[in-house]
């Protein structure tokens, strides 16, 4: 059994000066998929991941302090693959694929909207881009386990006020009509299979102490293909870790480096 973890940590830097290494040893996932690392790869220093037995897999968004992807494991992978080919997502390092054996690894960032119309658009183009995408590589590559920040609440009991945030990015109708499809055509939700009626988040606002009050969203998946899902065994969200405004999310499965 492996452990994968995702984490998407608002700024790898600022997580690190955080004790996000010393968090790292402590639970030692096998992979671990970051997020918004905000960085290039020369501008962190990864020895001390290294150090841990970590391989490193990055990719940077050419606009510096933004966005950007980054894969660690125990064992480096078999092959890897920057980006997915269409120039508007690679160049915001947005997509980092790793295959271990006969299983690929995606760790994703989706972009947001909430900054206004036009990165909306932008968003909901992604979606659709990335989901013909995938149903390409599932061609390909049929054992998929796509983690990371999809920057979408899926149902009623993956936010904190459905109803005041009905209309908000992150929980438009548009969006999760798209979750609700791609959980439908070969995808399962590793939380929600484990545990159907959890209320679990993976991030709060910076703002009105949203965390202490639990006042949060879970926006952040592990997606396995149907035909691994017999192979989980747990997942679920370290809450207890404070280096982002996002928690790691964790998925015990049963397979092999």
């Amino acid at each position: 059994m492996i452990k994968i973890v995702s984490y998407n940590v608002n700024g790898i830097r600022a997580a690190s000066r955080k004790g996000l290494v010393d968090w790292i040893q402590e639970t030692s996932p096998d992979i671990i998929g970051f997020q918004e690392v905000k960085a290039l790869q020369e501008q962190y220093d990864i020895s001390e991941l290294e150090q841990l037995g970590y391989h490193c897999e990055w990719h940077s968004a050419e606009k510096k302090g933004y966005s950007g992807v980054a894969t660690f494991s125990k064992k480096a992978p078999s092959h890897t693959e920057i980006g997915c080919g269409i120039e508007k997502y690679d160049n915001e390092g947005r997509i980092l694929r790793t295959d271990f054996g006969d299983w690929t690894l995606l760790n994703c960032y989706f972009p947001s909207g909430t900054s206004g119309d036009e990165r909306q658009a932008f968003k909901m183009e992604f979606l659709d881009d990335f989901h013909n995408w995938i149903d390409e590589l599932k061609k390909e590559r049929p054992q998929l386990i796509i983690m990371g920040d999809y920057n979408i609440a899926h149902t009623e009991n993956d936010i904190h006020n459905p109803v005041s945030n009905k209309n908000t990015s992150g929980f438009k109708p548009e969006e999760r009509a798209w979750m609700t499809q791609w959980f439908e055509n070969g995808f399962t939700d590793a939380f929600r299979h484990q545990y159907p009626d959890k209320t679990e988040y993976s991030w709060w606002s910076y703002r009105a102490a949203a965390r202490a009050r639990n006042k949060g969203w879970r926006i952040d998946y592990q997606s396995v293909s149907n035909n691994m899902s017999p192979l989980i065994q747990d997942a679920g969200h370290y809450n207890d870790a404070v280096h982002s405004d996002h928690c790691p999310v964790y998925l015990d499965i049963d397979l092999s480096l």
